[in-house]
């Protein structure tokens, strides 16, 4: 086996996927290497955040294998992937409005309790040692994402980059293998996404977690990818070091609309 192989940590194959008679995916296929950083861009309903769907269970392509290792994710239902070492951040902020910044990111460690936040709140003795190593874990997240003093604040109240960055913590809880982020710096000011990519770098070389990227904004992807592919109405248009896809005539093209020749 190749040492490539053995460094390898997602292999998608040949993944297609169809929507009431429309492709959303087709015949994809790509690699994630240990470590490292990829970027998925493209235009609007690209098919990006369909292939992030397909590696985190919520949908089932009718063709192609997405393999985690040895681990065949298409046969895993999204609790077991999480279990398996994927999280993942979504488009929109998905918190909990009424609970705070720490609960928040507290329950992204519910799989990993033993005997559930209710237990640990009502019970002595090993729930609640339990719940204080799971909020242990909490403030070290909360620290990592410099967001120690909301900790008590509702995610409610929170303005919108800094609830992005509550969804990165709480899918850091998990303490993943990989992490899939679907537009973590959508609706950000230009200061705000420096600080996301400030942690996204330290995600990666702190914590060693790889990382597939997803955002509208190409040169942001390329300046922190290793290496990037480019969909367009579902297929892989493109794929290589950033220079090499974002150089490439046909993602300007799937960008701006028009013919542009190469280089330009």
């Amino acid at each position: 086996m190749s040492s490539e192989r053995l460094d390898g940590v997602l292999s998608v194959e040949g993944v297609t996927l169809n929507f009431s008679g429309n492709r959303a995916l087709d015949d994809v296929s790509f690699d994630l290497r240990r470590g490292e950083l990829l970027g998925i861009i493209g235009p609007n309903g690209a098919g990006k955040t369909s292939m992030l769907n397909c590696i985190n269970g919520i949908v089932r392509p009718q063709k192609g294998r997405v393999m985690f290792g040895d681990v065949d994710l298409l046969r895993q239902k999204p609790h077991r992937i999480v279990r398996l070492g994927i999280a993942r951040t979504f488009q929109g902020v998905s918190l909990q409005p009424n609970a705070t910044v720490a609960e928040n990111i507290l329950f992204g460690r519910d799989f990993k309790m033993r005997y559930g936040l209710l237990a640990a709140t009502v019970y002595v003795g090993r729930a609640q040692n339990e719940e204080a190593r799971h909020r242990g874990k909490v403030e070290e997240i909360l620290e990592f994402l410099e967001i120690q003093r909301f900790r008590d604040t509702r995610a409610g109240d929170m303005p919108w980059g800094q609830q992005k960055l509550v969804e990165i913590g709480r899918a850091l809880a998990a303490e993943p293998e990989l992490l899939l982020l679907d537009e973590p710096t959508s609706g950000m000011t230009r200061e705000e996404k420096e600080d996301v990519a400030s942690y996204i770098v330290r995600m990666r070389s702190e914590l060693g977690i790889s990382q597939i990227l997803i955002e509208h904004d190409a040169p942001f992807v390329g300046d922190l990818s290793d290496r990037m592919i480019a969909l367009d109405y579902g297929k892989v248009i493109a794929a290589g070091t950033p220079d090499e896809v974002l150089g490439d005539a046909h993602v300007a093209t799937a960008y701006l609309g028009v013919p542009v020749e190469a280089g330009g």
